[in-house]
């Protein structure tokens, strides 16, 4: 991963499968240098890797993140793997612990504390790769705290946190010292209304505003219980959302590069004519956490 690069966050489980080669083959030709894509509810994560795989040919892709609840440790070495071999070594690994909800309410497992299972997951790859041929990706951990950033210096090559203010860059980068890489999620409105883009803002992490692992780390940087009424405060949505004019977004971006970030990964987010974030629908479910992304914008910053 190049320093200070820029990345594309897709919200991929939006898309089909001929939507999906159209914005992989349009974020390379921009000039991307890596597109994180999720799992949640849609695609399986290392199915649609490989379909961004054989659509393009020289962008990084990355699993933004492949959730660990989904597939045993020997299913993601031999499925990263494969995935490393098939790409040329464009593929990138990002695993996490995903949400209690996801994972309870809807797979049906039973949650575990992050820190324990994800430290029982890397010790089963390693057990793995003792006896799998192949060579692995890069490995990049969906962490927000201090002990699961502190396990990706010890066990990873970076990590890839989501949903996170400045102030968490700089915390992760003194962690994890300076040869791991930052790879962090930075949502960007172009729009220079303020009531109009806090209120996108706010809806497109009206998901992770009710999601424990991400309000309980908001709280370490100074938010408390009171930003998460009404969608969101002000300052709570101004912190995780770039929002004003391109060089606003920019800016911001660059605040991440200074405080230790190697890659800004964008998702930028596209709102409708009434305007308000496109929420997909796929298949009659409304992905709640999902947005579409803004074109206009994204091309805008990869001019820059």
């Amino acid at each position: 991963m190049k320093p200070n690069s820029l990345g594309l966050f897709l919200y991929s489980d939006a898309f089909t499968g001929e939507g999906l080669t159209a914005a992989a083959k349009r974020a390379e030709a921009l000039g991307f240098e890596t597109l994180w894509y999720v799992e949640a509810l849609h695609h399986e994560s290392f199915a649609c890797g490989a379909h961004l795989i054989a659509a393009t040919k020289t962008i990084e892709v990355g699993a933004g993140i492949a959730n660990v609840y989904a597939r045993d440790p020997m299913a993601a070495v031999q499925g990263s793997r494969s995935l490393h071999d098939f790409s040329g070594g464009r593929f990138i690994l990002g695993l996490g612990v995903s949400h209690r909800n996801l994972v309870s309410d809807v797979r049906g497992h039973r949650y575990q504390k992050p820190l324990s299972l994800m430290k029982e997951y890397l010790d089963g790859m390693d057990a793995a790769r003792a006896v799998l041929p192949g060579e692995d990706p890069p490995l990049v951990l969906a962490a927000l705290g201090p002990k699961m950033i502190a396990l990706a210096k010890e066990r990873a090559q970076g990590i890839l946190p989501a949903n996170c203010p400045v102030e968490h860059t700089e915390h992760a980068r003194k962690i994890l010292g300076s040869d791991k890489w930052i790879a962090t999620m930075q949502h960007a409105v172009l729009c220079e209304d303020p009531e109009r883009a806090r209120a996108i803002g706010r809806q497109a992490l009206r998901f992770y505003a009710e999601a424990p692992n991400y309000y309980k780390n908001w709280f370490r940087y100074g938010f408390s219980e009171f930003d998460l009424e009404n969608g969101g405060s002000d300052r709570l949505i101004d912190a995780l959302v770039a929002w004003g004019s391109l060089d606003d977004i920019r800016k911001r971006i660059q605040e991440h590069f200074d405080a230790g970030a190697t890659q800004v990964a964008v998702n930028a987010i596209a709102a409708g004519d009434d305007g308000k974030p496109q929420v997909p629908t796929v298949h009659g479910v409304e992905l709640g956490y999902a947005s579409l992304p803004d074109w206009k914008l994204l091309e805008a910053l990869a001019k820059a």
